[in-house]
């Protein structure tokens, strides 16, 4: 029985889908930090390669037997991708991928150019260095093991100030756990890939990311994939190494964003923020509002449906528990305790237990005053109580 690539979906499942492929030795968290925001207008489908994460090694029809040592190619890589896709019912689908997660997206653009619509090659290359490094790596991976290779992964895929963080160490420890039947086939698929003579034959809109301190795909990589692939985009990063995604989360971010997501419309916002608002202030006061609206007030629900909740609180950098926290804050200072009692309910919907609101009056206190302080903890009391929430004061 064929396997199937283990895999993780995010976002509506009727949204257009983007896969993203990891790089050698990566699991699929390699993308967490990209995720949620792109799975908010796209269908986000992310796969392990053989023996990494929890793929198996081995051929397909054999999830767990070894590989002839040079038989796996970019080819057979890439049908296990769209075997994926097949199974998941997705005929058409953007992708984006990280070194040999990006040589696979540009493998399919080539010779399936019907089922990629965008395109997004990510410190990737369309020749690896010399066959006989790969060749050789696979061979003393399948002698020792991954672990063999793990100690000079970090000057490989991080800057010398990221190497130590613990984001590098989980990557790491990606690499440490891969099977290594499962790593060497792909080191074999990646000292045949060779796709110099052919990006000319790539049409689908393309974006190529190079991190400036990778040593592993250095820039000149990226600048050969952006002149032999007709009218695709070149973005290099500063402060980035082979893993730009995550040690340049938000740049990267940034850059899919552009390439990926539609146009931002005033509709699009609106339906964003809309609901988001109706996921942080509850049904109920959402359909009271709009029930209030009239023609006077109608342009101004519009602009914070739009502006507060589809802009601001739908952006990725900080997630809603903290936005709770600054909300609450700077409705204290300002002394508005009508819509403080809105946010102490929202803050309760958003994840913060009681605890951690009085917490936030506790600092209030210290930057906005006692008197405005005292006023919050009557109002975020009462609204609790009447509520039901138990205070543990």
């Amino acid at each position: 029985m064929t396997s199937v690539l283990h895999h993780r979906t995010d976002g509506p499942a009727d949204a257009p889908v983007l896969i993203l492929g990891p790089s050698l030795g990566t699991s699929l968290a390699v993308w967490d930090a990209q995720v949620p925001a792109l799975a908010r207008r796209h269908r986000v489908i992310r796969y392990d390669l053989p023996g990494h994460g929890a793929t198996p090694a081995g051929a397909p029809d054999a999830p767990s037997g070894p590989t002839t040592p040079g038989a796996t190619g970019m080819a057979e890589l890439a049908a296990r991708v769209l075997d994926l896709a097949d199974r998941l019912g997705v005929e058409r689908f953007a992708y984006a991928g990280i070194s040999l997660g990006g040589a696979i997206g540009a493998h399919l653009a080539v010779h399936h150019p019907e089922r990629v619509t965008r395109l997004a090659l990510v410190c990737s290359s369309a020749r690896f260095g010399r066959p006989d490094g790969w060749r050789e790596r696979a061979a003393l991976v399948r002698e020792k093991g991954t672990a063999a290779v793990a100690p000079a992964a970090p000057g490989r895929w991080f800057t010398p100030d990221f190497a130590g963080t613990h984001t590098a160490g989980r990557l790491v420890g990606d690499l440490l756990a891969a099977d290594p039947e499962g790593y060497a086939a792909c080191c074999d698929a990646l000292a045949a890939y060779d796709l110099r003579d052919e990006l000319s034959r790539i049409t689908a809109p393309t974006l190529v990311l190079a991190g400036r301190a990778d040593p592993a795909t250095p820039p000149a990589h990226a600048r050969e994939l952006a002149d032999g692939i007709p009218d695709a985009s070149l973005l290099e990063l500063a402060g980035a190494a082979h893993l730009a995604p995550a040690e340049r989360p938000e740049a990267v971010l940034s850059a899919l964003l552009g390439h990926f997501g539609a146009p931002d419309s005033d509709d699009s916002r609106y339906a964003e923020g809309m609901a988001v608002r109706r996921a942080v202030l509850g049904d109920a006061h959402v359909d009271r509002a709009v029930a209030r609206t009239t023609d006077f007030t109608a342009d101004f629900q519009d602009y914070i449906t739009r502006c507060a909740w589809g802009e601001i609180w739908t952006r990725p950098g900080l997630d809603r528990r903290t936005r709770s926290c600054l909300t609450l804050t700077a409705l204290i200072a300002h002394g508005h305790q009508e819509e403080l009692a809105l946010h102490v309910r929202a803050a309760i919907r958003n994840g913060l237990t009681p605890e951690d609101i009085k917490e936030v009056l506790l600092h209030s206190a210290v930057y906005c005053g006692v008197p405005a302080a005292n006023s919050a903890f009557a109002t975020a009391q009462r609204v609790l109580a009447e509520d039901g929430v138990p205070l543990s004061l």
